[in-house]
Parts: structure tokens; sequence; C-alpha cells
């Protein structure tokens, strides 16, 4: 999915923000970040868009690496009991949708939850 396509996807999930909080940090000034209710659910890397991280519930995280190995990754600077990293341009757009709808909801939810 190029990242256009995947931008439009990520802001119509509806209350999203897209944000380049990084843009004074040497080597962090290109990198997107989506929110919900104020809260990170992606990020990408807009010059090198070689994967994007999302949120993942952590008991999925080594079935999916094994699953789709190559595919879906450690996600660059995150915390890996939370977060993976999934290539973009895999081939798999609808794992891409649906990991970042997961995502969303994930951030989406545990919003709700501190209300």
């Amino acid at each position: 999915m190029n990242i256009e396509d995947y931008r439009e996807f990520c802001l119509a999930l509806g209350d999203v923000e897209e944000k380049l909080p990084f843009a004074g940090i040497k080597g962090g000034e290109s990198v997107l970040v989506f929110y919900v209710h104020e809260h990170m659910f992606a990020c990408l890397d807009c010059d090198e868009y070689t994967s994007v991280s999302l949120k993942c519930q952590p008991e999925r995280i080594e079935e999916l690496k094994l699953q789709y190995d190559g595919i879906i990754g450690t996600a660059s600077h995150m915390n890996p009991k939370y977060w993976i990293g999934i290539n973009p341009d895999c081939g798999h757009d609808d794992l891409l949708r649906e990991l970042t709808r997961n995502s969303y909801e994930i951030v989406k939810s545990k919003y709700k939850a501190k209300k």
C-alpha cells in the first residue's frame, strides 16, 4: 500500500489527527504519527516508508511475527512488548489495514476506559 493510500485509510478511521511530533529532533523530521484522542496508534517515516509501527496485543505479537516472517517484526524505537513493525510494501494490504484498525481500537478503547 502506498503512503498516500495508507494516510487516507488512517484519517478515515475517525477522530484521527496526524502530526510530525519529532520535527525538532535530528532524524525525526519526517516521522509522521497518527493519533486517536491524543494517543499514538501508528507511525512511519515519510522519507523511508519501509515500516509502519502499530500497537498490538502482547499475546498476539509472537504469533504474528512467526506467521508473517519478514513482513512483521519489531517496531523501531518502540516498546517491543506492545508494538510491531510491518512492511507496508509487502503486498498484504488487507493485513496492514486489519492491524492498523486493531491498533486504533486498542488506543481508542484505552482512552475511553480512562474517562
